[in-house]
């Protein structure tokens, strides 16, 4: 039976920044988790950057994967979107690191972690913004921005899954599918 070493690598290394975050991990640490040699991680990587990169273009990949899921062709865009972020968003809640990184960007600015942060921010805009794009095509909404339009409707869903939960109780998908359709579809007035 052959160990593939780098994929134990990889898995230790996700532990550790998990564990201790990007700035406290240390090739000795991911070595030590491995159960490798430090050289041995070398022959697959340059340094604890590349490694961290490797992991977090396959968060990306298995983020993209969840909102790709969530899509049903026989919905709406409103529907697809609210569905497709949620999913982004709870994965993002629940990865062990993506919930540290965002920790110890927001705590610390570790200024790897701060751009790992905004790549995988912008690998989320460039998928709703994809969706927006699809649906003004199919005449489903107005032609808009889809920058704006993406970085709006991310930035709500953030604030109503992560923002209002630290001031009151959460909010369940169904009222935030509500809130959504109601101030980005039919808005606010009567």
């Amino acid at each position: 039976m052959t160990v593939d070493r780098k994929k134990q690598i990889i898995e230790a290394a996700t532990k550790s920044f998990s564990l201790f975050g990007y700035k406290a991990t240390t090739m000795d640490q991911v070595a030590k988790l491995a159960n490798v040699g430090k050289g041995t991680i070398y022959t697959f990587f340059k340094n604890k950057e590349e490694l961290f990169d490797e992991i977090v273009q396959t968060i990306i990949v298995e983020m993209r994967e969840a909102a790709e899921e969530a899509i049903d062709p026989d919905s709406s865009f409103h529907e697809n979107v609210h569905r497709a972020l949620f999913q982004i968003l709870q994965f993002r809640k629940k990865h062990q690191l993506t919930i540290k990184l965002f920790q110890e960007g927001r705590e610390m600015g570790t200024p790897a972690v701060v751009e790992v942060m905004t790549m995988m921010e912008d690998a989320i805009l460039s998928f709703i913004k994809e969706k927006i794009l699809m649906a003004v095509q199919a005449g489903e909404i107005k032609p808009c921005n889809p920058e704006v339009t993406a970085f709006v409707m991310l930035k709500m869903y953030i604030s109503l899954i992560f923002d209002w939960e630290q001031r009151k109780d959460p909010l369940s998908e169904e009222d935030i599918s509500h809130l959504f359709e109601l101030y980005l579809f039919e808005g606010l007035s009567t």
